[in-house]
């Protein structure tokens, strides 16, 4: 008879690198059929879990682990079969936590990913002009703070995209810094107009889906990428703001990551809470759950140049 599934939970902290050997956590497994499975408290990664195969629902399983001032973390379905082992990463986010930007500052950003930098550039009237609105906000309020994550958040995934010609970042020109600045959940540039028809060709191809533009103002088109179960990236195009940028005919285009994969769900448990608590899509919560959803799909891990670390107050 085949073995039994087995379920291989490793846990990383917020830095992306594995939980030190006296980190202490609650690890929780239960079933599809709500049956709980194991219950235990661990001391560094958390042993290989075997589990029962039922050849139907009852074989999506949940994993939550809980930590001492840390956020709850999880994933579902962990779907399992007979001789299989099956892998979940899971990272923990300290509660009081700050971000690291040793790696975003503007000198290693220009030798990491200078195309990236162009783009920042030609949104300004200079590279002095564009340095200094990027370091403005990398050096300033929390939430200023927020809106260079988020940056990097979507530009660090629109670079493991694949379209039927190219990734979507091959396509944008310009980043707008002036008056339509990087907010906390989401940024304005200007795109080779081209990219609309690449994103309805890979929406042919089932990895992007049409998404309601009347949740961005203005807009005339959304797409919303499917890959993950959470963390997706979503463009708007507002076709009507158009200008040409180095003879290239370009468009407006509005970038922002949803938590929620499912329409519903976001429309549901983010879209409305924040209007109601004039909140924003967390920027440390999408870097959380792209990383976890990426690990899930086996990508290239997800890895801006930013990292999150432990407050001291």
């Amino acid at each position: 008879m085949p073995e039994k599934p087995k379920i291989k939970l490793s846990l990383f902290s917020s830095t992306r690198q594995s939980i030190s050997p006296d980190f202490k956590s609650l690890v929780t497994v239960s079933n599809g059929l709500h049956q709980l499975v194991h219950r235990e408290f661990h001391t560094g990664q958390p042993p290989v879990f075997e589990v029962d195969f039922f050849d139907n629902f009852g074989d999506d399983y949940t994993v939550l682990v809980a930590a001492k001032k840390h956020h709850d973390a999880g994933f579902f379905p962990v779907k399992v079969a007979l001789g299989l082992t099956q892998q979940v990463d899971l990272m923990l986010l300290p509660k009081k936590n700050r971000y690291n930007f040793s790696e975003a500052t503007w000198e290693k950003l220009k030798l990491a990913d200078p195309a990236l930098v162009q783009i920042f550039v030609r949104g300004a009237a200079s590279e002095t002009e564009a340095r200094g609105f990027y370091e403005e906000l990398l050096d300033g309020t929390d939430r200023q703070q927020d809106a260079i994550a988020t940056l990097h958040n979507i530009t660090t995934a629109l670079h493991a995209v694949e379209l039927p010609v190219g990734k979507p970042l091959d396509y944008f020109k310009q980043l707008i810094w002036e008056g339509q600045p990087p907010q906390r959940d989401r940024f304005f540039a200007f795109a080779d107009e081209m990219l609309v028809e690449q994103i309805k060709q890979a929406r042919a191809h089932g990895t992007w889906v049409n998404a309601p533009a009347v949740t961005h103002p203005g807009a005339t088109s959304a797409f919303k990428q499917v890959q993950f179960g959470e963390a997706n990236v979503e463009l708007a195009f507002h076709e009507q703001d158009r200008r040409d940028i180095d003879g290239v005919s370009c468009v407006k285009i509005e970038a922002d990551i949803d938590y929620f994969k499912d329409p519903l769900a976001h429309f549901l448990l983010e879209l409305i809470p924040n209007a109601i608590t004039h909140n924003q899509t967390d920027p440390k919560i999408v870097y959380l759950l792209r990383w976890i959803a990426g690990r899930h799909a086996g990508v290239p891990e997800f890895n801006p140049p930013y990292t999150l670390e432990i407050a001291s107050n």
